[in-house]
């Protein structure tokens, strides 16, 4: 994997707290296996195992664009009765009341934004969302800054299911 995933920890651990609504003092996620282009990771939150898969971008448009890190993720809450949770992080404030689309080869799905991140709006289009993402090959992720920048973010999908499967096997 050309992602050096200890590097963004720190980063991504702060947005997880923050959109996750966990305890400042839930411990550092651990990494607990890298999956081609996905990684898995594992810590114990306030109300138990927390485990989830991340991945960045392979290619992200328009180039050029100051954004800070941008991440895909699915996260295994048990203590809080929740499987397969969608999320992106984009890298900037999205547009007010805009959608994130989120297209998986040829299926299309549209994710509610609040700040920098956005969240399929149930459990049911998470789990369609994660199957769609099993069985494809490519994902883009589409957004509009507040400043009114249009981004594309490609993602490979390379190893996801076999992330799926550890953090499924890690937070039963």
């Amino acid at each position: 994997m050309t992602i050096r995933w200890t590097q963004f920890i720190p980063t991504l651990f702060g947005a997880f707290v923050l959109s996750a609504g966990t305890s400042a003092l839930a411990q550092e996620p651990k990494l607990v296996g890298e999956f081609k282009d996905w990684a898995a990771y594992a810590y114990k939150g306030k109300k138990g195992q927390v485990c989830y898969i991340v991945s960045q971008p392979k290619e992200s448009q328009p180039k050029g664009v100051n954004r800070d890190a941008v991440f895909f993720l699915i996260t295994h809450r048990p203590g809080d009765k929740i499987r397969n949770e969608v999320n992106t992080i984009i890298g900037y404030p999205f547009k007010k009341e805009s959608v994130a689309r989120v297209e998986v080869d040829s299926s299309a799905f549209e994710l509610f934004t609040n700040g920098d991140g956005a969240w399929a709006e149930s459990a049911v289009a998470d789990r369609k969302v994660v199957a769609a993402m099993k069985k494809g090959a490519k994902m883009t992720v589409s957004g509009e800054s507040w400043r009114g920048t249009k981004t594309k973010d490609s993602y490979s999908l390379s190893g996801v299911t076999a992330a799926m499967d550890k953090i499924d096997e890690l937070c039963k």
